[in-house]
């Protein structure tokens, strides 16, 4: 009896022995971040999990931008949401408009035992995902702006001494590259943000009424109203024949067309630095968008793409400690610093800026920091602080099948603008609607 009741004792000993002293609480984290930025978001998991002991970060990807977000209105539905998801900025107006599903940044972070300043992100980032007070609704994480990426040795070979500032100067150096037989001078990815979103934030234009959507649901579409960017659109369509312009696709879909040397120049996000560098075997750059003198005098500011973090309700109280200590991790000054130059984002604190300076990364990588200062060039008015559109994704959808029909020549760039106003204008409306 005595031998069966030590046999029991060792038992227990052993079982508590083997077993944690308390289990981790797991935090689900679902972003749209494949091939190498999907590695470096589970680099910065790894490095908040061992950080700490409490909380396990769990981050899982989930598709492209448009595919995570859907993934987790479903699962809300479902009573299954992750914690944190990733929403590119088109749909923050969608996340604003999900009363019950959403817990707002600022109030994760005041609520949370945790000493947190939001002043301490970037001004042309914060103030995208802030509402009218100033309060942060979504942290921001990968941040990005349009920029043009160009070919030195292409270029150089043409005898272009100065890279392009103005669209003028776009197709003459597009002349010069005819000159040696060069065919592709230019082309763009993600069109709608960098062609018409970019181009009328950059020419202090509107994109749309009521402060670009930040005033009120009422918004409506301002897309066919500039003249400038008609004629630019039409003008750049016509100089298909040449060969000047070439395109590639909705998103990323043409980067090949710059990394393989075909076309010498692209306007797409300053996100590409990782790939760019990765694949191409010629000396490149970035610079700035070029400005369209007949638009205006001098550029204004880029708006930024990317996306933010959300956070989803329905958990345990005492899960969002978990998640405010993540975020306060990663909006860390060496964390931000490394994301940004391993990435190209911009970084999104100006801690991590100044970090990414004094370690002279922007010396030994000329034009890295081409996103930053054209996000930050001037003060942002009501018509380049960003927008706020509801229905974004699908309004986007709706301009690119119009600018695809101006590329293929079915349409006018006047009929292209005017119809994808019309129709981004009827689901404006459907927005509203549903939102009353």
């Amino acid at each position: 009896m005595q031998s069966n009741r030590s046999l029991t004792a060792l038992a227990s000993v052993l079982a508590l022995t083997a077993a944690p002293a308390f289990a981790q609480t797991e935090i689900q984290f679902w972003h749209a971040m494949g091939g190498a930025l999907g590695e470096k978001v589970e680099e910065i998991a790894n490095g908040y999990n061992a950080s700490q002991d409490t909380y396990k970060l769990v981050p899982t990807y989930k598709g492209n931008y448009t595919e995570n977000m859907t993934a987790a209105i479903a699962a809300f539905r479902a009573g299954e949401q992750p914690h944190i998801v990733q929403v590119f900025e088109v749909g923050t107006a969608t996340m604003m408009a999900a009363e019950g599903a959403v817990k707002p940044v600022y109030q994760v972070m005041s609520e949370a035992d945790i000493d947190w300043n939001s002043d301490a992100y970037l001004p042309a980032v914060r103030s995208y995902y802030s509402t009218s007070a100033g309060e942060l609704l979504s942290l921001p994480f990968n941040s990005s702006t349009p920029v043009l990426w160009y070919n030195t040795d292409l270029l150089d070979e043409a005898g272009v001494e100065e890279v392009p500032s103005t669209w003028d100067e776009m197709f003459a150096a597009a002349d010069k590259l005819h000159e040696i037989d060069h065919d592709c001078a230019f082309s763009f990815g993600w069109q709608s943000w960098v062609m018409i979103e970019n181009y009328l934030a950059w020419h202090d234009q509107p994109i749309g009424t009521l402060e670009n959507g930040f005033g009120g649901l009422e918004t409506e579409l301002a897309i066919d109203e500039s003249e400038d960017l008609t004629n630019l659109l039409q003008r750049i369509a016509d100089s298909q024949e040449e060969g000047t312009f070439k395109y590639g696709g909705r998103r990323g879909d043409s980067l090949p067309l710059f990394t393989s040397g075909e076309c010498a120049m692209w306007m797409n996000s300053s996100a590409y630095y990782a790939s760019i560098k990765d694949q191409a075997e010629f000396d490149f750059g970035q610079a700035m968008l070029p400005l369209n003198t007949d638009g205006a005098e001098e550029p204004q500011n880029s708006i930024i793409g990317g996306a933010t973090l959300w956070v989803l309700e329905g958990h345990e109280d005492g899960d969002y400690q978990g998640v405010a200590e993540f975020f306060d991790y990663m909006s860390k000054p060496e964390v931000q610093a490394d994301w940004h130059k391993s990435t190209g984002y911009v970084p999104i604190t100006t801690a991590a800026y100044e970090m990414a300076q004094e370690e002279g990364f922007y010396e030994e990588e000329p034009g890295t920091d081409t996103a930053i200062k054209q996000l930050s060039l001037n003060e942002p008015t009501e018509n380049s602080a960003g927008l706020r559109f509801g229905n974004f994704v699908q309004i986007r959808d709706v301009i690119n099948e119009e600018l695809e029909e101006l590329w293929a020549g079915n349409k006018t760039a006047e009929e292209a603008l005017s119809t994808a106003a019309e129709r981004g204008d009827a689901m404006l409306r459907e927005f509203e609607d549903q939102n009353m």
